[in-house]
C-alpha cells in the first residue's frame, strides 16, 4: 500500500509592508515568500490589503471622512497609484515568486480595475496558475475606497492536499457567503483581517468548525512610525497628507494594528496561539487527516445539511454595467 504525505507546512506573514509603496512592498513580499519557503512552508498567507497596506486613516484620522477633504483625495490618489493590476508588473513579480519557491501564496492587495479599487485576495500556485477573490461587501468607512465584488470571484485553488479558499474580514459574518464556501469543501481557508482582534478570532474559530477546515487568520502589525516611514519612502509627499497620518496617534510607537495571527484546526482549537505585537512569520504543520476525522461530526454541505428544507442559489455571473 502506498503511503502519501498528508501534511502541509503553512506560514502566516505578520510583517509590516512598506506602507503606501507598492514596489518596495512587492520586493519585501518576494523576500518573505522565499524565507518562508526556505523554512519548509508550502502555503504562505499574507493579511488583508498587505499590498501596500490597510488604509488605516479612514478609521483613525479625525477628518478623513469629511466631504471634499483635499488630504483624503490625495491619499486616495497615492493608494490608486500604488495598487496592483492583474495582469501587471507587480502581479507578475508575485506570481514568479510563488513559482520559483514552489509555494501556494495568498496575498491581500488593493486591486485597480478600470477606475475602481477592490479589496482583493490573490491565490497563486507554484505551477503559475492563479485566481482571485474580490471582497463582496466593504464595511463602514471602507465604502469610501472600495467597490463591491461579485459572485464571479468566489474562487479557490486546488492543492495536492485539498482545496484552498478564503474570505476577507467581515465576509466571515455573512452566513450565505460561508455556506457557499463550505460547498466547495475547503481544506485550507485563508481568513484575512487588518489585524485579528478578539471579535475576529471568534469568527475565524467558528468558521473552522463549521467548515471543518484549517483556518489561517492573518493580521498585520503596523505602527504610526511604519505608516510615516512608508509615506516618506516615496519623495514628494504633501506635508498636510503626512500630518493627517501623524494625527492617528499620540506617538510614533502607537500600534494601529496588532497582528494577532493564528492557525486554527477543524475542532476550532488553536494550532498556533494568536501572536500579538510582533513582526514575524508564524509556522505550523497541518495534518489533513484531522479534516477527514472531523467530518464524522460535522459536514455542513453533507450529512449535516438539510437540502429538503434549505437551499442557496449563488450568482457567479460577472456583474457588468455595459455589455458590448
Amino acid at each position: 500500500m502506498n503511503v502519501y504525505p498528508k501534511t502541509m507546512t503553512a506560514a502566516i506573514v505578520q510583517h509590516t509592508p512598506v506602507f503606501l509603496n507598492l514596489d518596495a512592498s512587492v520586493n519585501k513580499a518576494a523576500k518573505l515568500i522565499a524565507e518562508s519557503a526556505g523554512n519548509g512552508a508550502g502555503l504562505i498567507v499574507f493579511p488583508e490589503t498587505w499590498l501596500p497596506g490597510y488604509p488605516v486613516w479612514i478609521d483613525t484620522a479625525p477628518e478623513a471622512a469629511i466631504w471634499g477633504n483635499p488630504v483624503s483625495h490625495r491619499l486616495y490618489r497615492r493608494l490608486v497609484e500604488n495598487s496592483i493590476t492583474v495582469p501587471g508588473e507587480a502581479f507578475s513579480t508575485l506570481r514568479r515568486s510563488a513559482m520559483e519557491n514552489g509555494a501556494y501564496v495568498v496575498m491581500g492587495a488593493h486591486e485597480k480595475v478600470g477606475n475602481t479599487l477592490y479589496n482583493t485576495m490573490l491565490f497563486l500556485a507554484p505551477d503559475g496558475s492563479y485566481t482571485l477573490h474580490r471582497k463582496l461587501t466593504p464595511t463602514y468607512t471602507e465604502k469610501l475606497l472600495w467597490g463591491a465584488g461579485d459572485g464571479s470571484t468566489l474562487e479557490m485553488l486546488d492543492t495536492p492536499l485539498g482545496v484552498l479558499g478564503g474570505l476577507i474580514c467581515w465576509e466571515h459574518w455573512m452566513p450565505l457567503a460561508r455556506a457557499a464556501m463550505h460547498a466547495k469543501h475547503e481544506v485550507f481557508h485563508a481568513a484575512q483581517w487588518p489585524w485579528v482582534r478578539e471579535l475576529h478570532q471568534i469568527a475565524s474559530r467558528q468558521y473552522s468548525f463549521e467548515g471543518q477546515c484549517f483556518v489561517l487568520a492573518a493580521g498585520t502589525v503596523l505602527s504610526i512610525q511604519d505608516v510615516l516611514e512608508g509615506f516618506d519612502s516615496i519623495p514628494g509627499g504633501d506635508p498636510d497628507d503626512r500630518a493627517m497620518l501623524e494625527s492617528m496617534g499620540s506617538s510614533p510607537e502607537t500600534l494601529l494594528q496588532r497582528g494577532g495571527s493564528a492557525i486554527i484546526g477543524p475542532d476550532a482549537m488553536y494550532v498556533t496561539e494568536p501572536v500579538y505585537d510582533s513582526r514575524e512569520t508564524i509556522f505550523a504543520e497541518l495534518d489533513t487527516d484531522r479534516v477527514t476525522e472531523g467530518h464524522l461530526l460535522m459536514d455542513s454541505d453533507g450529512h449535516y445539511s438539510r437540502p429538503d428544507v434549505f437551499s442557496l442559489k449563488v450568482n457567479t455571473t460577472p456583474a457588468k454595467n455595459v455589455e458590448f
